[in-house]
């Protein structure tokens, strides 16, 4: 997709939709037809006029790409013109998933199940471990010994995954994200209500973006200054992406220390 981020490993990185994180890595590899993201018609031309496509590769919410939200019902659509098409249905989850947007995977708010699903980031609470899941078909086109890794199956990770894993399901962390969400998204809406520079407020459970009239870097030095850690992408919207274990208080403390940030940097 457009604007997407995959990563940096060869494939990844051509799959991503970025000029800016490609450059420096050429030649990369050939085979990837790129589509706008939440744009169902798009990727139906595509399967018009390109015969060798085999799968879609999307993000379900798009986080280096700022944060971009698709329609209710593109996950659903999207599933069925893969089934029509004969595609695989491939879902970048390492960002949304393991508790992030209020629920284990997105995909499952959506009531579908994809091909494939990429996960990591928080699967080991910080620990490096990734997991690529295949169910159906997908699954059986790998087979033990057609693809290795030199740290894969870590014990120290994985064991770190097992108690992560256990802890969300414990604790109700995938609930908690969720309502912990909208309590900031709602506190945030409440602080920046007079702030004319704030374009748009979204996100889904702890996953959260404030998209300004402007581009906005200069708010990571600002608000590390303060005491907050927080980023920028697509040059214009400030992310946010809170522990699953934020306490009511910390979040108060989140919107109380970067709602002052925004105003004042938008009046400026």
């Amino acid at each position: 997709m457009e604007h997407a981020f995959h990563g940096r490993t060869m494939a990844t990185l051509t799959a991503t939709g970025s000029r800016k994180v490609q450059a420096g890595f050429e030649p990369l590899l050939k085979g990837f037809t790129r589509a706008p993201f939440n744009d169902l018609d798009g990727l139906e031309t595509i399967a018009a006029n390109n015969p060798d496509v085999v799968a879609v590769l999307v993000e379900p919410i798009q986080g280096e790409g700022g944060l971009a939200i698709p329609d209710e019902n593109y996950l659903r659509q999207l599933r069925q013109l893969c089934d029509d098409q004969g595609w695989l249905l491939m879902l970048d989850e390492v960002q949304t998933g393991n508790g992030r947007t209020g629920s284990l995977f997105y995909y499952q708010q959506a009531g579908i199940t994809p091909d494939v699903v990429t996960t990591a980031k928080g699967l080991a609470n910080g620990l490096p471990l990734g997991a690529c899941l295949a169910s159906g078909e997908a699954a059986k086109l790998m087979k033990p010994g057609s693809h290795g890794s030199t740290f894969g199956g870590n014990p120290v990770a994985c064991a770190a995954a097992l108690a992560t894993l256990e802890t969300i399901e414990k604790e109700n962390l995938c609930q908690r994200a969720s309502q912990l969400g909208d309590r900031i998204l709602n506190d945030l809406a409440a602080g920046l209500k007079d702030c004319p520079g704030v374009r748009d407020l979204r996100g889904r459970g702890l996953m959260i973006g404030i998209e300004l009239d402007r581009p906005c870097a200069e708010l990571v030095s600002r608000a590390a200054e303060a005491g907050l850690l927080i980023n920028v992408t697509a040059e214009r919207v400030v992310r946010l992406l809170p522990p699953l274990v934020m306490t009511d208080a910390e979040a108060d403390e989140l919107v109380a220390t970067l709602a002052p940030l925004i105003s004042a940097f938008t009046s400026d």
